[in-house]
């Protein structure tokens, strides 16, 4: 009966009467997933009480400069967050569930001696982020169907080593052509100003300035640049300094220089660029 279903699955959160802005609802999510000690090198500080302990510095011009052996760590990270990345993006068809590919993930990332960084990170359920359609960020694998048409965000993050490499990539259920001409155009546009920021990065340049880049890119073409969310600095630890604003701004974040490490990650909206958070405190949606 019913009761042996839920057993086995966790159901969302939700408040009754909540008003979803899409047709995206949360589904059911799977039992959280097992990391194995014998198989992972190391395991965040947050991996067993979902707390990270480690405090960005207290100004946001402050920036921690990698010494060269931190940076092969980082190029590790990053090549199997990459690769990662692209075994889940194969599997996305029509029919699958988000939680099918975070198994895929979660899998993947042990067998690479990693630990999926997103899992327990401040309590998040789940290995990687699915986020689907209205979703801006932090969609949290169900079991959703993807459908024909979907587009979909895959955001992962492989703890190698004691460093963070994080990725992330847009695909369409179904190929391309599955894709209705404004979500096409939408995508091209986030992956440009994507590209034009990252040709703009060299030792000197104010990291504001990456914001204009972005929203000059994307306004041009009648899209909106979300406000509320930000790229960042990315090393032994997930998140710090500097932020990344993907929006003209003003905001003292430092100059780039030699051993930076960072993420740039545009969020482009159709509409409009405000977001709505769904009752599981992590789904934000336009």
């Amino acid at each position: 009966g019913s009761s042996s279903l839920t057993a086995t699955t966790i159901l969302p959160k939700t408040t009754p009467n909540f008003l979803y802005a899409g047709s995206i609802r949360p589904g059911r999510q799977s039992p959280k997933r097992d990391v194995p000690h014998e198989k992972v090198y190391t395991f965040p500080d947050y991996a067993f009480d979902g707390r990270p302990k480690s405090k960005s510095p207290l100004f946001p011009w402050v920036i921690e400069v990698k010494k060269p052996e931190e940076i092969e760590k980082m190029r590790a990270a990053g090549r199997a967050a990459r690769e990662v990345l692209d075994l889940a993006g194969r599997e996305v068809r029509p029919g699958i569930t988000t939680d099918e590919i975070d198994r895929i993930v979660h899998e993947a990332t042990i067998a690479r001696g990693g630990y999926p960084s997103p899992l327990n990170y401040h309590n998040f359920p789940k290995s990687c982020c699915t986020s689907v359609n209205e979703v801006i960020c932090h969609g949290i694998p169900d079991d959703r169907k993807l459908e024909e048409g979907d587009i979909i965000n895959i955001d992962i993050t492989c703890y190698l080593n004691g460093y963070h490499g994080d990725c992330s990539e847009m695909f369409v259920v179904g190929g391309e052509t599955a894709a209705d001409v404004k979500a096409r155009q939408l995508l091209q546009a986030t992956y440009d100003c994507w590209v034009k920021a990252m040709s703009f990065v060299e030792p000197g340049r104010d990291y504001k300035d990456i914001g204009a880049i972005i929203e000059d890119h994307v306004t041009e073409k009648g899209f909106t640049t979300v406000k509320s969310f930000c790229g960042h600095g990315i090393g032994s630890v997930f998140h710090t300094n500097p932020n990344i604003l993907h929006y003209r701004n003003n905001e003292p974040a430092g100059k780039m220089a030699p051993g930076h490490t960072f993420t740039i990650e545009p969020m482009i909206c159709e509409g409009e660029n405000g977001y709505l958070m769904w009752p599981d405190d992590w789904t934000a949606t336009t």
